[in-house]
């Protein structure tokens, strides 16, 4: 007895110190991801010019280039990739099914739907867009939530609610965008995910909606961990199964929202980087949401300023490279497995 008491100690010792080097690794990845996007452009700068970009304060080159162009665009980016991957990995423990994302269940779609129309038809109100993205991917999950309703709610039901929901919704933007044709030009990189000329103002925009989302996902953890029991486990411990997952898709599409109105469609940050965090910890969701936070605003610097740089002298919208990598990445980690043998 003692000796398996023994083991038990040390397998958690040892997964507790592989969390621990995750956090290292995921914080020094963040700095790389960050230095890297100041850095590489049009005009490359070295480490010395990105300190006097950041602390001189006259109309320098570098103040011009680091403070004014490249710093917002990638705090920005990474507040956006907290989001998704932290919106992701909730729905996916929520609804216990690998494929839940903002993406694919009509949350991103909703709020898509609500930005575009306040980018083409009410320009006056843009500085409303978060709030409007959020309300719009709230009515969203709102009406996938009732339709997946039968005395109760079943994620398997949630899933194909969503799929409708998305379709329907991408229908009627189609649509919109046919209508006021003559308009559509403006909105194209949105559509295709992107962060080209984002700035203070947009950072600005996003960060109290993000923040306070992000906090209040470290507070969802216990209740995700016990939703991912299954629903009979979670109401023998007591436990109020479907306000708590109201709730969390609640928080999930608020933070979808408050990305894909600075972001527009982004997609696979919140489908894959929950996957490769899961792969690498287990399902422990005190661990997996902050790690993802970290893992998911990295993936989107890095992958913006790639696709801003590596294709000079033409800019790709970082959908597009995401979508690009994530959705081979997708199909290998099907292929062996890792998706829904583990599940």
């Amino acid at each position: 007895m003692n000796q398996i008491n023994e083991q038990v100690e040390t397998n958690r010792q040892h997964v507790l110190q592989k969390r621990r080097m995750l956090y290292i690794i995921c914080f020094l990845l963040v700095i790389a991801s960050i230095l890297y996007g100041l850095a590489t452009g049009s005009v490359q700068l070295s480490i010395n010019e990105i300190w006097a970009g950041l602390t001189e304060k006259n109309q320098t080159l570098e103040h011009q280039i680091v403070w004014n162009l490249r710093l917002p665009r990638i705090l920005t980016g990474m507040l956006v990739g907290m989001c998704l991957a932290v919106a992701g990995g909730l729905l996916q423990g929520i609804m216990r099914n690998p494929l839940a994302d903002p993406g694919i269940i009509g949350i991103s779609s909703g709020a898509g739907l609500v930005a575009i129309i306040t980018m083409l038809i009410f320009p006056q109100y843009t500085s409303l867009l978060p709030f409007g993205a959020f309300l719009g991917a709230f009515i969203a999950a709102a009406f996938v939530y009732l339709l997946a309703w039968d005395g109760g709610v079943s994620p398997l039901k949630l899933i194909l609610a969503g799929v409708a929901i998305n379709t329907l919704l991408g229908a009627i933007t189609s649509a919109i965008m046919i209508i006021y044709s003559d308009k559509v030009q403006a909105v194209l990189p949105w559509l295709m995910g992107g962060l080209s000329e984002r700035s203070w103002p947009h950072f600005w925009m996003i960060f109290p909606y993000a923040s306070i989302g992000l906090i209040l996902s470290l507070f969802a953890a216990r209740t995700a961990n016990i939703l991912r029991l299954g629903d009979d486990t979670a109401k023998l411990l007591g436990h109020h199964v479907e306000k708590s997952r109201f709730l969390l898709i609640l928080l999930s599409t608020f933070l979808a929202g408050a990305a894909v109105s600075v972001a527009g469609l982004l997609g696979f940050v919140g489908l894959v980087v929950p996957h490769i965090i899961r792969i690498l910890i287990g399902d422990d969701y005190r661990y997996l949401l902050p790690i993802s936070a970290l893992f998911g605003g990295m993936l989107v610097v890095f992958a913006d300023t790639a696709a801003r740089s590596w294709f000079d002298p033409i800019e790709l919208p970082v959908g597009i490279l995401l979508a690009s990598v994530g959705g081979p990445f997708f199909l290998f980690l099907l292929k062996k497995g890792s998706i829904i043998g583990k599940r």
